[in-house]
């Protein structure tokens, strides 16, 4: 089960200075398994990060999803805190979670 968590607009000066004219909105999920709580198994949790272009009237969207990453429900929170606060796009996603566990924050 997929769970809003919060979501942010990337701040309009910092898309001028990279040349982009459109609005690009960032939401961030917390996944539940379902199937590890039915099991009787402490929750495994996940994240999802959309990216969601507003380009004249279509809309270009871009998703990344990381089913099972921590046992750790604040953990989880956590991260996608950091994630807003970071504006971190889909695309960035796996190597920043790669660097967290290098740096023993994420286990």
């Amino acid at each position: 089960m997929k769970t809003f968590y919060t979501s942010t607009f990337i701040k309009k000066e910092e898309l001028q200075e990279a040349g982009i004219t459109y609005p690009i909105k960032l939401e961030y999920y917390k996944i539940i398994n379902e199937d590890e709580i039915m099991k009787g198994e402490k929750a495994r949790f996940g994240i999802k990060v959309v990216k969601t272009e507003y380009r004249d009237e279509k809309a270009k969207i871009e998703e990344k999803e990381i089913t099972y990453l921590s046992n750790d429900e604040k953990r989880i929170e956590e991260i996608l805190n950091i994630f807003k606060e970071n504006e971190v796009t889909p695309i960035s996603v796996e190597e920043i979670i790669y660097d967290f566990w290098k740096s023993m924050i994420f286990i």
